[in-house]
């Protein structure tokens, strides 16, 4: 069976990015695919975090995915640290991935920006650790936006570059999963930069833990333009595009569908109407995540239950590299 791989870092809030970007799609995914679905607080720490507050989201943002939708009886959840197999095949595929790959990732270069020289190793090698988490369970698919496109490019030429050095073909290389219309959510500020939980301004997201009067806030404050009527064209209207797109995400419609809808509306009631389909969504969530919340006993039995199953996968693969490698094992 096709299986499927794939995490969100627990570094701020959960964004309804996040939730459309990924955690939706995921959960049609897992009754489709063997599905592993990731907190990867490995990666989170390639940053500065505060320790009590990582902690504290690893745990959140499992209470969303579960409240989203996904069912711990049909995929593995867990959290990356639990299982130290990630870091395991993240050195020893280290030993064999060029320098000039790593020197090519945009991501390090754009989060780097002009401070390179002080960022961290784990900043640089994070593509390394991120074809790690995939390989570790020889997921057949990836779902992944643009901006992680090149990453598993990198994880392709991995396995690659591994099963030719050791002469095998035990890795193979995985497929790339292209969302849904809804894929990538912009800023609320600015159609052009993508919703981003590491943005300084909050009124750039919609938290997946913002309440009523907040959500209407950030909706009605968000950026549109002066052009009259409600349609879509990235290209020219970047921002009311982003609105339609979250709109139809939401409401379950197509994006053709939702600027129809709104053609001959002023933005002011277009707006009352995303916020009211947004709230209408997160509503249910929101009560089902506090629940889960309630009893984090609960919440960390289930993340050990999942990190005990990653746990037979990674060992099992950690075993067979090892004997290909010539380590002690």
């Amino acid at each position: 069976m096709a299986r499927i791989f794939s995490g969100i870092q627990p570094t701020n809030h959960l964004t309804i990015g996040n939730y459309l970007g990924a955690m939706k799609n995921w959960v049609d995914m897992q009754n489709d695919y063997e599905s592993l679905f990731c907190i990867v607080d490995l990666h989170a720490i390639t940053v500065t975090q505060n320790p009590k507050e990582l902690a504290s989201n690893c745990l959140t943002n499992l209470a969303l995915y579960i409240a989203s939708g996904l069912d711990p009886e049909k995929c593995i959840l867990f959290i990356q640290s639990a299982v130290p197999e990630h870091t395991e095949l993240a050195w020893i595929f280290s030993t064999i991935t060029p320098l000039g790959w790593l020197n090519r990732m945009t991501q390090f270069k754009d989060k780097a920006g002009k401070n390179r020289e002080n960022a961290g190793l784990g900043l640089y090698a994070y593509p390394v650790l991120m074809a790690a988490d995939i390989l570790l369970y020889h997921a057949t698919h990836v779902p992944v936006g643009e901006d992680q496109k090149q990453h598993l490019e990198l994880a392709r030429d991995i396995a690659g570059a591994f099963n030719r050095g050791f002469a095998t073909d035990f890795f193979k290389a995985p497929d790339v999963i292209i969302p849904k219309e809804a894929g990538r959510i912009m800023s609320l500020r600015d159609g052009t930069k993508k919703m981003s939980k590491s943005n300084s301004s909050d009124f750039t997201r919609i938290n997946m833990t913002d309440d009523a009067d907040l959500i209407m806030q950030k909706i009605k404050k968000a950026t549109t333009d002066s052009i009259e009527g409600i349609y879509y064209d990235y290209e020219n209207r970047p921002e009311v595009s982003n609105l339609l797109t979250i709109y139809a995400a939401f409401a379950n419609c197509s994006i053709a569908d939702a600027a129809k809808h709104f053609n001959s509306y002023q933005s002011s009631k277009f707006k009352q109407e995303l916020a009211d389909v947004i709230i209408a969504g997160l509503g249910p969530i929101q009560k089902k995540s506090n629940d889960l919340l309630s009893d984090k006993g609960e919440l960390m039995r289930v993340a050990n239950v999942g990190a005990s199953k990653a746990r037979e996968i990674a060992a099992q693969t950690i075993l067979d590299v090892k004997k290909l490698v010539g380590l002690y094992v």
